[in-house]
């Protein structure tokens, strides 16, 4: 009897621990569906992403097209227009990115106005519509398909180059600006001053590396007003490009997985100053292809050569149009492209 008793009680243990096994199985199969759903990842992607490779992505001939907007954001005058615009094109099958600026004084026929207005317009007429806009006008001047979309707010950048200590950025053509505005001065009266001198601040860069922190780095990318080339777009395209490979750089250097709490700081920086379409597999998966290329894997593209200024009563202010057309811009672009 005594031995039944202890069958029977075995036996009814190893039923409510198969159970609870099955129950636990159940509740992780349900966490990792929504955990799917959400972020692009599954068990077996999380061990690719470890080992090698990561999520599918969306691409064409082998390439993924990242359209980066920046726009002031805060209290700036034309919050939500995106003076920063950068294509990202990877190169899947060869390992490479190229960085492609854009920029933001091209008019567009279809908008009847410049395209950095194109988000703001989107917006206007449907919430979440802006970003759709822009990239259908980004692919109309490029040529290039536009596979995900990144939204950079200035205003919340400025702290996450903080939280990375700085970074050490490449200056290689020196600038002073007398007129770079100062933030909530836009529309002060400068007690009567003609030339609205208290709006702005001068700020000075000289060649070579220079450590930033992220009030100095949007500074330096956003300068519009320098004397000479450093004052045009194409200079500014040059420097935010210049920008985001001392950002690449400093995330390698401070090897994060050795510090996770900062790291934990830094992905909650991201995601109030960065709004994606990308799944976070998707981030992680590009995230971990392009930090490991070389320097020599990332090339540098402008369209400067192929654009120009026409007389100003033509649109009624400064604007940029092709010398030739569109078509000769795509085709430039995508033989130069690594």
């Amino acid at each position: 009897m005594k031995k039944k008793s202890m069958s029977l009680y075995s036996s009814i243990a190893l039923i409510v621990f198969v159970i609870f096994i099955l129950f636990g199985i159940v509740k992780i199969m349900q966490i990792n569906t929504n955990f799917t759903k959400q972020t692009g990842l599954n068990l077996i992607t999380v061990v690719k992403l470890i080992l090698n490779g990561g999520v599918s992505l969306k691409e064409t001939d082998n390439r993924v097209n990242i359209a980066i907007f920046g726009m002031p954001g805060g209290i700036h005058d034309g919050p939500d227009l995106t003076d920063m615009i950068i294509i990202a094109s990877l190169n899947m099958q060869k390992p490479s990115v190229t960085l492609l600026s854009v920029p933001r004084d091209i008019w567009s026929d279809t908008l009847k106005d410049k395209i950095n207005s194109a988000y703001h317009y989107g917006e206007e007429k449907k919430k979440g519509g802006g970003i759709v806009l822009a990239s259908a006008i980004l692919e109309d001047v490029t040529g290039l398909p536009i596979h995900y979309t990144m939204t950079l707010d200035f205003t919340q950048f400025e702290n996450l180059i903080d939280l990375l200590g700085g970074v050490d950025v490449n200056v290689t053509v020196g600038f002073t600006d007398t007129e770079y505005p100062i933030a909530g001065l836009e529309n002060d009266l400068c007690n009567g001053d003609p030339k609205l001198l208290c709006r702005y601040e001068t700020i000075k860069f000289v060649s070579g590396i220079q450590h930033m922190d992220g009030i100095t780095a949007l500074k330096y990318v956003r300068s519009r007003h320098a004397e000479g080339d450093e004052g045009t777009d194409f200079a500014r395209g040059r420097r935010q490009q210049d920008l985001i490979i001392a950002l690449k750089n400093k995330v390698i250097a401070l090897k994060l997985w050795f510090h996770p709490t900062l790291a934990t700081r830094l992905f909650h920086a991201a995601e109030t100053a960065v709004d994606s379409n990308m799944t976070l597999g998707e981030q992680l998966t590009i995230g971990k292809m392009t930090m490991r290329l070389p320097q020599s894997s990332i090339k540098k593209i402008s369209i400067e050569s192929l654009l120009i200024v026409p007389p100003e009563w033509v649109y009624g202010r400064y604007v940029l149009v092709p010398k030739e057309d569109f078509n000769a811009i795509h085709t430039y672009i995508k033989q130069e492209l690594l």
